[in-house]
């Protein structure tokens, strides 16, 4: 992903932008979001030649016994959204993880994002917790949806 981290961060910033994607008011370095992602599975999603998509993991915690269980990270362009991108790379993201030894993925997303959750659930993600106003962004009080989906193969 180095080599797409141009078109990566671009569109990272787009969802920045938004205000519905992240609490994060800027794109990290390439070091610091390496170092804090799994080396693998990473994907782009690309059409044309152009990174249109992306998504990774992040460890859920650092202890071992968590090792299998990530925080899924997905952003298309907006200039591609209602094209199936996101729900592209969701469930080939599922398959990998799966086959990688994950057994549960998480995504952390904003109420006001209804879009993400409605696609979440139809990967087979699951609301298992709502955090009510756990965080500020422009003097309001955002909350968040937990979502999980645990792995069928590793019940």
């Amino acid at each position: 992903m180095p080599e797409d981290w141009a078109a990566v961060r671009q569109i990272y910033q787009l969802g920045i932008d938004t205000k519905l994607a992240t609490f994060e008011t800027e794109v990290p370095s390439w070091e610091y979001w390496d170092a804090s992602h799994h080396q693998s599975p990473r994907l782009v999603c690309e059409l044309d030649g152009k990174v249109v998509g992306w998504a990774s993991l992040a460890p859920a915690s650092q202890r071992e016994v968590y090792r299998g269980v990530a925080e899924l990270t997905v952003y298309t362009h907006p200039d591609h959204h209602g094209k199936g991108i996101g729900k592209t790379l969701l469930s080939t993201m599922i398959a990998r993880s799966e086959s990688e030894g994950f057994w549960t993925l998480q995504s952390v997303i904003f109420e006001e994002n209804t879009a993400s959750i409605r696609l979440h659930q139809k990967a087979g993600f699951r609301i298992v917790g709502f955090r009510e106003k756990i965080g500020r962004m422009d003097n309001r009080w955002l909350s968040t949806v937990l979502m999980e989906k645990r792995s069928e193969k590793w019940e």
